[in-house]
């Protein structure tokens, strides 16, 4: 099954979602028109913005005042010299293979934070929830995982559940919604494990309600399903909730957090889970290569962030909620969701992608702001999406400076 195929309901969904707006009637002059033919859009576009921006963009990007992504801007050495500096500061001792006391205390107090027993650090967020996966699969017996179609595991890991594992997806929902409680109860083939994303990176950051969020738990451990969160933007989704991080993660077996996106960090994630379940990860750490001579750098960079970003992340999550609120009022563009659910969102406008990427490279030369990352087709001909996200980078702007600088996207080339 193509994950981004879309059924006839999702079509009408996304349509549905468009009504209103003037992105379905195309209308004269509201999108920068391509010098050339446009391109048909292939039959199963990629979704969103993916991989790192090209080298040239690169440049453009990092010498911008400010930024619409979360993508960092600081000069490397300047960033490399601060972390050093905190490692002296702090009196760490380097460590050989993760043998250090700073390093299993942060492991332990960010497990505490999210509730659970132990963690483990992982290079990748990719390495740890292959790890968390297999754990379960060979606990039950049971290789079926599983997954929302636009789940990390489906489009971004080159089928590593399945080369590697010996894991079978299964696609439990619509790609329009986040998976919910009746999707596992109607799964078409026995789950030995489900995993889902929070929030859901391609709807724009979208998550269950807690009413759901809670069914969905208690479905999973009433048949005997593994429950694993991908917890990629989770600190971002704790506003939402006006929860606890542990009451939010209350009823998963394990999650896992990233120490690169939101906090910022050199790399690196997390998986936290029961204190058996986290002796086990260690040992696929092992096996997958991912236990590398010197963790310190990495962890240092994550403990030095982490505090700081968490207590600014619902800052951000009101401000983009403000922005995208001033962002629908113009009917050439449509915000997802409505209302914002955490600091990152999409956009969805009517042109041609290299268009809209030339616009943007021309606005970040004359405004030294960076809108995007890119740009993408969507299912709905002629209409893209972007992905917008609120952090540090929009400091140096007001709300109206910022919404004024993304609708120049739409001025005529």
């Amino acid at each position: 099954m193509n994950p981004r195929h879309l059924s006839r309901a999702e079509f009408l969904s996304l349509t549905s979602l468009l009504a209103g707006s003037s992105l379905l009637p195309r209308p004269a002059n509201a999108a920068p028109k391509s010098s050339g033919k446009t391109a048909p859009s292939p039959a199963t576009p990629k979704p969103g913005p993916m991989g790192p921006v090209p080298v040239q963009g690169d440049h453009l990007r990092r010498s911008c005042r400010a930024a619409f992504t979360l993508s960092s801007t600081a000069d490397a050495g300047t960033e490399l010299i601060r972390l050093g500096e905190w490692i002296r500061d702090q009196g760490l001792q380097s460590d050989v293979y993760g043998n250090s006391e700073f390093i299993q205390s942060f492991e332990r107090r960010v497990a505490e934070r999210l509730g659970f027993e132990d963690g483990c650090f992982m290079p990748t967020g990719t390495m740890g929830q292959l790890i968390a996966l297999r754990i379960y699969a060979d606990e039950g017996g049971t290789r079926t995982v599983g997954l929302h179609p636009s789940s990390h595991h489906v489009l971004h890991e080159d089928d590593s559940h399945t080369v590697l594992h010996g894991l079978q997806p299964v696609l439990l929902c619509p790609w329009s919604r986040p998976v919910l409680a009746g999707d596992v109860r109607n799964a078409r083939e026995r789950l030995g494990m489900v995993s889902v994303e929070m929030p859901v990176r391609w709807l724009g950051g979208q998550l269950p309600t807690w009413e759901q969020l809670e069914e969905l738990k208690h479905t999973c451990r009433e048949r005997g399903v593994k429950l694993h969160m991908d917890g990629a933007r989770l600190w971002e989704s704790q506003p939402f909730y006006g929860r606890s991080y542990a009451d939010i993660c209350r009823g998963f077996d394990s999650v896992y957090v990233s120490f690169y996106k939101m906090v910022g960090a050199l790399g690196g994630a997390m998986v936290v889970g029961g204190k058996d379940f986290i002796r086990t990860a260690r040992m696929w750490r092992h096996r997958h290569g991912g236990n590398i001579f010197q963790m310190l750098p990495y962890v240092s960079s994550a403990a030095m962030r982490l505090d700081d970003v968490l207590g600014r992340i619902p800052a951000y999550v009101q401000r983009a909620k403000s922005l995208t609120e001033a962002l629908a009022a113009d009917s050439r563009l449509v915000v997802l969701p409505r209302p914002v659910q955490t600091n990152l969102f999409r956009v969805f406008l009517r042109g041609d992608p290299a268009a809209f990427s030339r616009q943007r490279d021309r606005i970040a030369q004359e405004d030294s702001i960076w809108l995007t990352n890119g740009f993408s087709p969507t299912r709905v001909p002629g209409v893209v999406e972007t992905e917008l996200q609120v952090g540090e980078g929009l400091a140096g702007l007001d709300d109206a400076q910022a919404v004024r600088a993304l609708l120049r996207l739409l001025e005529p080339a």
